[in-house]
Formats: structure tokens, sequence, C-alpha cells
């Protein structure tokens, strides 16, 4: 036992604090994106997933996610109610820091993740749908995806797939279960002829999601090393290598390079990153990031319209498709030259690991998937998931939280 270490103590407190504006960013990134008579609704969704997540963390969330294992699939209940989670350190996860500070920092991206999901359904759940959804969806979907990666004898963290911050607990799983409620929702009825109302919203809220990302990425190394400031670098050089990407390629395409593009960029980038950050050179950060913009610009350009699905905020476009390139980089990129504890991807030498990062993509994909597909059709025997035609034409600020974000009608 190391005990406890002031230095990485504090390190992971700015983390974790740094990992919470995130919600908040994304809150304005998503609300700027919308019809001004949606964008209350829009940030509801976020700061609920804030106290949602955080009161199921505390009672079984984080006991599930990375407590004692059970069959390699998920915690057990030893931790519920945060039993024996205290100030003093656990070797397996959190030597040197307390583990209470190590579950409040996993909180950060427990609550993240299904705030994620909000863009792809914006501006035409219910409240009361969306609220039951991400309580269910927390415990069935992102608990124990949680476990498989990081928990100790985690299926997937057994066989070898790395994911240094995310890349398929948060992003794929968020992205795919988006894509899932977008399908089951169906199409908003002005699929298509919408824009955003608010950029500057958006532009600040993606500034703060970039600010806040050094502390979902670095501080998942729980220390300030060798391999955190790596993470730092890569973090940064594979958001600005996307936006520039993606400014690129929207300004061939569509002859005009615009702020929504270069903001989107970064955002695709820091996903595309965060599964490597930990475990890549920065060279390789600027191939993953580059390559980044371009793929997840295509699929918010094209793959959305040509399917006819409505992601609203390209909640797959970006995070599902993002997160997987992420995670096919890892296995190609990956050098154990940056991180011993990690792995040499195909470009080092070994493909094993190619295989093993691609088969955490499937496994990610068929179960956020077919869970997701399950707990809608669950809640819809109960309540309506989808609100009516009068409430969408009103807009759900008026017709479901009885509040209007700006009283100037011209906006």
């Amino acid at each position: 036992m190391n005990g406890i270490q002031a230095a990485d103590s504090v390190f992971l407190f700015i983390s974790t604090v740094l990992v919470m504006i995130m919600t908040p960013g994304l809150a304005l990134f998503y609300g700027g994106m919308v019809k001004s008579k949606n964008v209350l609704s829009t940030t509801m969704h976020s700061y609920s997933a804030m106290a949602i997540v955080s009161i199921q963390w505390v009672l079984i969330g984080y006991s599930l996610a990375f407590g004692p294992d059970f069959n390699h699939l998920i915690g057990n209940f030893s931790w519920a109610a945060l039993k024996d989670v205290g100030f003093t350190p656990n070797d397996n996860y959190s030597a040197t820091v307390p583990h209470n500070l190590f579950m409040m920092f996993q909180l950060m991206f427990a609550i993240l993740t299904p705030a994620l999901i909000s863009g792809a359904f914006a501006e035409r759940m219910k409240f009361s749908a969306f609220l039951l959804f991400t309580l269910l969806w927390t415990t069935f979907v992102y608990d124990p995806l949680a476990h498989w990666v990081w928990g100790v004898d985690g299926w997937l963290r057994n066989l070898g797939a790395l994911d240094f911050a995310g890349g398929t607990v948060v992003h794929i799983s968020s992205g795919v279960s988006g894509l899932v409620l977008a399908l089951l929702l169906g199409k908003r009825r002005d699929f298509g002829s919408t824009s955003p109302h608010h950029l500057p919203l958006t532009v600040l809220g993606a500034g703060l999601l970039w600010f806040g990302w050094f502390g979902f990425n670095v501080g998942s190394a729980l220390t300030l090393n060798d391999v955190a400031l790596t993470a730092f670098i890569n973090t940064n050089t594979a958001a600005a290598a996307a936006s520039v990407a993606w400014v690129l390629v929207e300004w061939y395409v569509n002859k005009k390079p615009t702020i929504l593009g270069g903001v989107s960029g970064a955002v695709a980038g820091l996903v595309a990153i965060t599964p490597a950050c930990g475990f890549v050179t920065p060279l390789s950060s600027i191939v993953i990031g580059f390559l980044g913009g371009v793929i997840c610009f295509l699929a918010v350009t094209y793959l959305k319209y040509k399917f006819g699905y409505d992601d609203a905020l390209d909640a797959f476009g970006c995070h599902g498709i993002g997160g997987t390139w992420g995670a096919i980089a890892t296995g190609l990129f990956a050098t154990k030259s940056v991180n011993s504890a990690g792995a040499n991807g195909l470009f080092y030498g070994d493909i094993s690991l190619l295989w093993k990062q691609l088969l955490a993509i499937l496994a990610t994909y068929l179960f956020a998937g077919v869970i997701t597909f399950l707990i809608v059709k669950v809640i819809g025997f109960f309540i309506r998931i989808r609100v009516d035609q009068e409430e969408e034409n009103l807009g759900l600020d008026l017709s479901i939280h009885g509040e209007k974000a700006y009283h100037d009608a011209s906006i």
C-alpha cells in the first residue's frame, strides 16, 4: 500500500472538477444548436443527468461499476451506499489518492455519458421518459460497461482491450444508444430544415468541453507523470488537428468554413483521442485527430441523411463514430514506449491488440444497442415517450416546462 500522496490527490481533485464542468459545457453546446423554443428543455437534460446520476452512483452505481467482481460482468453490492468507500486508498484503483475521491472522479464520467445521449433525441422526448431512461440506462448499460473495461476482473479488462478514458464506455455507448433512441422516436417534423438558434452559446460550450476534457483524459492517469503529460499533449493536439480537418473538408465541400464546423471538429478530435491518449505518441495523435475530423464530418453530413435517421445534435455522428475510430486507432497506434502498462498496436508489430479493440467495439455496440432498445420498450409500456405534435410545435420549453428562454419573439 503506497498511502495517500498529497500531490496526486490535488491533481485528481482538480481533474474531477474539470470533468464536472463538461456537463454544463455540454448543456451550452447542445442548447445553442436547437431552436430557441427548446433550449431550456435541452439544457434540462444535462442538468437532470447531474442530479439523477449523482444519487444513483452513491446508492448503487459505483458499486456495480467498480465493486468486487461478479462473473466478470458487473460489480456486486458490497460498496452500495459507499460502504467501505472512504478516505483510505483502494490499492486496485487509487493507491495514492482517497478511494472516495476516485469514486467522485468516476462519477463525473457517469454523469456526462447519458447527457451526451440527449443530443440524439433533442426537441422531441417527454421529460418524464427522459428521467426514467437516464436512471435505467445508467444502471443497466453504463455501470456494466464500466466494469467490463475498468473494473478489476472485468472481462474486457482481462482480455487486454485498452480504453484510457472512455472511448467505449462513454462515447461508443452513448452514440449507439442515441442512435437507437433516434430511430425509435422517429424524426422531428421539420427534420433537415433546422439550424442553430444561438451559435455563441454552442461555441462557449465547446470551449468548456475542450477545457474540461483535460481533466477527463489527463486525470485518468491518476497522477501527474509522463503518461499524464503525454495524454495532455495528445488531447490538445488531436482536437486541433480534427478542427483543422473538419473546416478544410467543409470548406471544400460547402465552399465556406464555419465556426460550427470548427468547434464540431474539435469535439470529434477529443472523442477520437480519448481511448488512445495515454497510449500513443503526439505524432500519432495528429493522425488520429485529423482522420477523426474527416470521418465525423462525413458521418454528420452524409450518413444520417442517406439513411434518414434524425440524430438531432449528432450524438452518434460525433461520439459513436468518433469513439469507434478512436478505439480502432488505439489498436493501430498504441505503443509501450509511451505507456509500459499498455500494449503495442498493429503499427508497432502486434496485431493482437487490434483484434481485442474490435471485439470490445462489437461488444459495446451490441450490448448498448440491445439494452437501450429494451429499456425504451419497457418505458413505453407505462408512459408516452415522444411529445405530441402540438407540444412539438409549441416547443418543449413552454409545453413541458412552462418557461421561455427569450422574451424577444424574433430570436
